[in-house]
């Protein structure tokens, strides 16, 4: 089924619906990769208002299918709709076309250069998978569909189904979005089972994939990609451990702060977000204060129940199966009922270097791992057992010297914080959500303005005729973008004209 059918929400999409929409899809982009810079941000606007305008329902919807409160999803939806009006604005600005004009130049320093000119061109149609964890954030209208439309492509989504109803509802606005702007039909659509995901990614006509959610699943995909006649860009957004490293200077001057911070950080959602810190790495010498602390920040904790029953089980094993390993036990005794209470675990920096398969396993649920180290001087070396990560963070004060430290977690994690915690990822234009295998697939972000960038492709126009050359490569600037001229960017709106030279 597709999204114009949305009380049949639970039922799959079969491979012939399947392969309508991917060409209905290929169609409306055919229809629309062409269209001005303007109207394509007016296409994201009105999907925003359409989406404010079925809040109430949207937010029910979730509140039945979820186990997410009214509240975290009321936040969410603004979020997925700011985030669509930031990435509008983003289209309107023209810079993530990369616009290069290299006039002809019988001087050019290896020879004369030919007119050469290069923008950046949509992919085609994206196939898109929901997640489960943020229903409207990264699920039917989330950052890899948005980025997508804002790109110039067409997206067929599969919606998760963990949220089924929701997904359809969403889905309805979003087309009845599209329709009110004027959008060429297909440029959307929804569908739904396991059997129309795997069709999705073998499709001949998709030309990428975006995907949130676990690493198996996203390996899954990936392999299956890989396969194809052609293989195709995959944007997987696997998860992470996102480990937090302390030093003792730290440690010794705000230990209560941290524990009350990492104990908030790693159960909110109910430790369900792919950005909770996994690892805590402290000095050691403290276990019972540790524990006494941690079971002091929790007391207020309100647990609830996970967002479904296979995550649920999940959860469950890959606790069991950590705290089962050598040199690994429980600091602070939570439990797997339901709702499940936190659990937090320990090991040392020995039991690490002997199986450092204690920090991969993620337990995707309110449990993290405290890890005592010995020596400030091991804490490089622990990080260097560690493998890609969404974010890693450091705790320290302004005479620490963690330069050492600092360069091995830059080279291993998408986005390094210092004296904060790793949940909350804001949408912005310096915001890089993504990391080294096994956080994601890419080099690239799927959250904020950068995330445009990974459905589009560079082209480059030679000796072209230049009525014919596309618009944000013309010397008259047509769509008013930024344009790098003979090797001297210009920004239109500044001088009347073409812009200033920087």
């Amino acid at each position: 089924m597709t999204a114009s059918a949305p009380t049949s929400a639970r039922l799959s999409t079969s491979p012939e619906e399947l392969a309508a929409a991917v060409e209905r899809a290929q169609t409306a982009f055919e229809q629309a990769r062409g269209t001005d810079l303007a109207t394509r941000a007016g296409w994201l606007e009105s999907i925003a208002a359409a989406l404010e305008a079925e809040a109430e329902p949207l937010v029910d919807a979730g509140c039945r299918e979820t186990h997410l409160g009214p509240e975290r999803l009321r936040g969410e939806l603004r979020r997925t709709v700011f985030q669509l009006r930031l990435l509008a604005l983003e289209v309107r600005a023209g810079e993530h076309l990369d616009a290069t004009v290299d006039h002809e130049d019988p001087d050019w320093g290896m020879g004369p250069r030919p007119d050469l000119r290069r923008v950046n061109v949509p992919l085609g149609v994206v196939g898109v998978f929901g997640a489960s964890n943020f229903p409207f954030a990264f699920s039917v209208m989330g950052g890899d569909t948005a980025s997508a439309l804002a790109a110039g492509c067409a997206v067929v989504h599969k919606g998760h189904d963990g949220h089924p109803e929701l997904a359809a509802l969403t889905a309805r606005a979003v087309l009845h979005g599209l329709e009110e702007s004027g959008a060429p039909a297909g440029l959307f659509a929804l569908v739904t089972g396991r059997q129309a995901g795997v069709a999705l990614v073998e499709h001949p006509l998709v030309k990428a994939v975006g995907f949130t959610g676990s690493t198996a699943g996203g390996r899954a995909l990936l392999d299956r990609i890989a396969t194809r006649p052609e293989p195709i860009p995959f944007f997987g957004e696997l998860g992470g451990i996102n480990a937090v490293f302390v030093t003792p200077r730290a440690w010794d001057a705000r230990r209560s702060e941290i524990l009350a911070g990492y104990a908030t950080s790693f159960t909110v959602g109910m430790g369900q977000f792919c950005t909770k810190p996994g690892l805590l790495f402290v000095p050691s010498g403290d276990g019972e204060g540790v524990r006494d602390r941690l079971a002091g920040a929790l007391e207020g904790f309100r647990p609830a129940p996970l967002l479904t029953e296979r995550l649920h089980e999940g959860y469950t094993e890959a606790v069991r199966s950590v705290a089962e390993r050598d040199g690994v036990g429980v600091l602070l005794e939570g439990s797997f009922g339901e709702p499940p209470q936190p659990t937090v675990l320990a090991t040392t920096g020995e039991a690490v270097r002997r199986d450092p398969e204690i920090l991969r396993r993620e337990m995707f649920g309110p449990a993290s791992i405290v890890v005592q180290y010995r020596d400030e001087a091991e804490l490089a070396e622990l990080a260097g057992l560690l493998e890609g990560q969404l974010t890693t963070g450091i705790h320290a004060e302004a005479g620490d010297d963690v330069d050492e430290l600092s360069i091995r977690l830059a080279e291993i994690s998408g986005r390094v914080l210092w004296n904060g915690w790793p949940t909350g990822v804001t949408v912005s234009y310096a915001q890089h959500h993504g990391g080294p295998y096994p956080a994601s697939t890419s080099a690239s972000t799927s959250v904020g303005t950068a995330a445009i960038r990974r459905f589009l492709r560079p082209v480059a126009f030679q000796s072209w005729p230049h009525e014919r050359l596309p618009e944000p490569l013309r010397d008259d600037n047509p769509w008013r973008v930024p344009q790098r001229v003979d090797g001297s960017w210009r920004r239109p709106g500044h001088d009347g004209q073409n812009g200033v030279q920087e």
